[in-house]
């Protein structure tokens, strides 16, 4: 990731803070990871004060991400996620053309040896588009973006259910179209995984008032709907 050590801050209160993450930094320390630059420490340092993670993003994934300022803050925002009470929604650029809207019902684990979970994401379709570049075996391409509601929290929710039903996000290396991913990549330079927080929306944990916070996209991600023809939401 190529930026300052200063996050854009969303919100800010005595309680809660919300910083608009960039793409390609991982949250937070994790132990198979040889990263040495995280969101945490980073953030730390630009506030100046303790902070206590509330949910996470993937390291590729940009937009809206919330921390506690004390630890029973966090913790009271933490259960709201698990309760479901949070509304999340997420922008994406996914391969070929879904559905006005539709839900992706589909369990998954974390990794091979857990059991499978619940996991729901509901989706609305924003814009499509045909580009004239044989990226795979046709002669078009076709790419769609979409809005993204999961309902769970399930580790790489959003790409894995999109990968399920062969629409997958584009730059995703893990579960996405390597075909896409170096069409992008060498005809516009463009890497990064297309999956943007958009927005969250939830019950302060002290205050009780209703908060919602609101990402923008990045030049990248906006370079990137100009290029497949696609319009720009936010």
């Amino acid at each position: 990731m190529q930026t300052a050590d200063i996050f854009n801050i969303l919100f800010e209160d005595e309680y809660l803070v919300a910083i608009d993450k960039p793409s390609g930094i991982m949250v937070h320390r994790t132990r198979i990871s040889e990263d040495t630059r995280f969101v945490l420490q980073l953030l730390r340092d630009q506030l100046g004060r303790r902070l206590y993670p509330v949910h996470r993003l993937d390291r590729g994934t940009s937009g809206v991400l919330v921390f506690g300022k004390t630890r029973e803050a966090a913790a009271l925002l933490s259960e709201q996620f698990r309760d479901k009470g949070v509304g999340k929604k997420y922008l994406a650029i996914i391969r070929g053309y879904v559905e006005g809207e539709g839900t992706v019902d589909y369990p998954i684990a974390r990794d091979a040896s857990r059991p499978l979970r619940e996991a729901v994401t509901h989706y609305t379709r924003l814009g499509q588009s045909e580009i004239p570049y044989a990226v795979g075996r046709y002669a078009t391409a076709r790419y769609s973006l979409v809005e993204a509601r999961p309902v769970t929290g399930r580790h790489h929710q959003v790409r894995r259910h999109f990968a399920h039903i062969r629409h997958p996000v584009i730059g995703d290396k893990k579960h996405g179209d390597v075909k896409h991913n170096k069409f992008m990549r060498e005809q516009w330079g463009i890497s990064r995984l297309l999956l943007h927080a958009s927005s969250l929306a939830f019950v302060h944990p002290v205050s009780g008032e209703k908060v919602s916070i609101t990402a923008p996209l990045d030049d990248i991600f906006r370079t990137a709907l100009g290029r497949l023809r696609l319009p720009a939401p936010l």
